[in-house]
């Protein structure tokens, strides 16, 4: 029997309300770890995903997700991973930060997106 893990994207305000929401429902005792590989890691089960990878994920109001996790989270996210990146990391992360500055490239919502789309390939349910 297919798992539905349900996020409710209109408790989704940044990326930390994300790992909240998504560890409540897909996380081990609700807690999965707060970052992108952590993320992908759960995704690939045992980590509170099936290891067979039967299940799915409905992203409710991903609308509310999409606008929330846009440009504006995306720079502050950046932002972020600047100060703490690898100096090997700095040129392409600065260049990743003036595109979404812009309001070009990726948003964190298109991030998790990928990741799900690359963890679990037709999985998705957006709604």
């Amino acid at each position: 029997m297919t798992v539905t893990y349900v996020i409710d994207g209109s408790l989704v305000g940044n990326l930390d309300d994300f790992w909240k929401v998504v560890g409540e429902s897909i996380g081990c005792g609700g807690y999965f770890g707060r970052n992108l590989d952590a993320f992908a890691d759960c995704l690939r089960g045992g980590f509170g995903t099936p290891d067979d990878g039967d299940y799915a994920i409905e992203w409710q109001h991903h609308e509310v997700s999409r606008r929330n996790l846009g440009y504006p989270e995306t720079v502050r996210q950046l932002e972020h991973r600047l100060t703490r990146c690898h100096p090997t990391n700095r040129e392409r992360v600065a260049a990743d930060l003036a595109e979404a500055r812009a309001g070009r490239g990726p948003t964190v919502f298109d991030w998790l997106v990928r990741i799900i789309e690359e963890e679990l390939p037709g999985g998705l349910r957006l709604t």
